[in-house]
């Protein structure tokens, strides 16, 4: 069958133009994305339309893969154990020492106290204690002398050799420092003893300050009785 010349032409032209305008959009089109296997993830490459959000946290995975370290500190197997401290059997002799004055302590405190007392009220009255009572004070503030000397001697000694030990350190070290302040008020408390006998206002001072001592020292000593570790 022939076609007109007019409209044959007329077709000849659509089927080129037709043909040229595939070629074109077939070129303006983008490529697809190329497929992303197990294996590329597991390299740390993220798939390209993922690769915003998962590109950092692939790349730093990838990074440990190639270096071999990871955000975690490495684990070098070393296990730290706490170092023994040993005590020879000095540090028990004076320990039981130290522990047996103390139960002597507060009884002394008690007696010391009372006595005093006593020779002031009668002081105060404006009559002389009798020779009996003030022996009694002198005896016994004698024996407390005695005591925290000895318990002076065996806590600092003991104080030093467990200083390394890091068990009961904090309790050892207020306990030692308290004593020893209350040491030193005793012995202020020795020095007002003759101006007490001349003076009431001396003989208060006196007073005061072995209360004073005595407080601190009872108060270490329940310390040391009630804390355990």
């Amino acid at each position: 069958m022939l076609l007109p010349v007019p409209f044959a032409r007329s077709l000849a032209v659509g089927i080129v133009l037709g043909a040229g305008g595939a070629r074109l959009a077939a070129a303006q089109a983008p490529a697809p994305p190329p497929a992303f296997s197990d294996s590329s993830a597991a390299l740390g490459n993220p798939p390209p339309g993922d690769s915003a959000t998962a590109g950092p946290l692939l790349s730093r995975v990838a990074a440990g893969i190639q270096t071999g370290s990871d955000d975690a500190p490495a684990d070098t197997g070393r296990v730290v154990r706490p170092r023994a401290v040993e005590y020879n059997e000095g540090y028990g002799t004076r320990l039981e020492i130290h522990r047996i004055a103390s139960y002597a302590e507060l009884p002394l405190f008690a007696t010391e106290f009372i006595i005093g007392q006593k020779i002031i009220n009668d002081q105060l009255n404006g009559t002389r204690a009798s020779g009996t009572l003030r022996s009694a004070h002198t005896i016994v503030a004698g024996g407390l002398g005695v005591l925290f000397a000895v318990n002076t001697v065996t806590g600092v000694w003991n104080l030093l050799e467990a200083r390394h030990d890091p068990n009961g350190r904090t309790r050892r070290t207020i306990h030692g420092l308290s004593m020893l302040l209350a040491d030193a008020g005793f012995l202020w408390t020795a020095t007002l003893a003759n101006g007490a006998r001349r003076s009431n206002d001396q003989a208060t001072r006196h007073r005061n300050a072995a209360i004073i001592s005595m407080s601190v020292a009872t108060a270490s000593t329940l310390m040391m009785w009630l804390w355990k570790d």
